[in-house]
């Protein structure tokens, strides 16, 4: 099974995977249309800031199997895709009960103005997976947006593993007295050293 995997030390909180997920999700599609549309889009992402400075996380649906959304769904709204990899929603379905969001153990659903074609009202909002993209072979919007590599997309069992060796290699280095390479992509070095130095700047001016 392909996913999004989020690697939350290297996210910067610069927000631009919301803003290709709702380009993604726009119906022109476009950078600049999408601002004017009504309803505005909605990304299905949503990065918020952590408890100190230069960490948040990129939250989003995780497509669980089974899904607490789709089982308590009443109108059958809420299903998976034909392949089985993606929680979808139906929005001229949805009645934004919020049933689906009271039970979602990682709170990716949110609640919006939706229109394309049919009268305006609120329904579920949530992370399609791009489903789209990927059966074009893309990746998902979010992915091509991230600079750092906080988003990634592959094989689950491939991108846990990668995972995995990666805390091995920092345990054997925390361990070892002998000097290592830092192993921070050298994007993340630099978007960091900049936010540090506008910080400075902005308290310097107040």
């Amino acid at each position: 099974m392909k996913t999004v995997f989020v690697r939350s030390e290297r996210c910067i909180g610069c927000r631009q995977c919301e803003f290709a997920c709702a380009v993604e999700h726009s119906r022109s599609r476009d950078p600049v249309l999408a601002l004017l549309e009504d309803p505005p889009p909605r990304p299905r992402i949503h990065v918020e800031a952590g408890p100190w400075y230069n960490a948040s996380f990129p939250n989003k649906c995780r497509h669980c199997n089974p899904a607490p959304c789709q089982h308590v769904c009443p109108t059958a709204a809420v299903f998976r895709d034909d392949t089985g990899d993606f929680v979808l929603i139906e929005p001229g379905k949805c009645i934004a009960c919020a049933m689906c969001g009271m039970v979602c153990p990682f709170d990716a659903i949110t609640y919006h103005p939706y229109g394309n074609g049919m009268p305006v009202r609120v329904v579920a909002t949530k992370c399609d997976g791009c489903v789209r993209r990927i059966r074009q072979g893309d990746v998902p919007a979010c992915v091509e947006a991230c600079k750092v590599d906080a988003l990634i997309f592959g094989e689950l069992n491939e991108l846990v593993r990668e995972g995995r060796i990666a805390e091995t290699q920092a345990l054997l280095t925390a361990a070892s007295t002998e000097p290592v390479a830092s192993t921070v992509p050298p994007t993340v070095v630099g978007w960091r050293a900049w936010g540090q130095q506008a910080t400075e700047v902005a308290g310097g001016a107040s």
